[in-house]
């Protein structure tokens, strides 16, 4: 059984495919790899982000208090 792919409503046998339609396949999904790669980074460095100004906040309330919150 041969890898096969779909574009819109058609689909496609890989092995049928011209050798430049190939490369263009090997790029699609190299594209698609990356685009999930950066994603899951983005979202990563999102919760840092969150998670650095939460600590912000903490360090000047109790600054500002003089009670130190948090597990430190």
């Amino acid at each position: 059984m041969s890898k096969r792919i779909k574009l819109g409503e058609d689909e496609y046998e890989v092995d049928n495919l011209s050798d430049q339609a190939r490369k263009t396949l090997g790029s699609l999904e190299f594209t698609t790899s990356q685009i999930k790669e950066l994603t899951n980074l983005q979202v990563l460095l999102r919760r840092a982000k969150n998670s650095y100004v939460d600590s912000l906040k903490q360090e000047m309330l109790s600054k500002k208090a003089g009670l130190l919150f948090g597990d430190d």
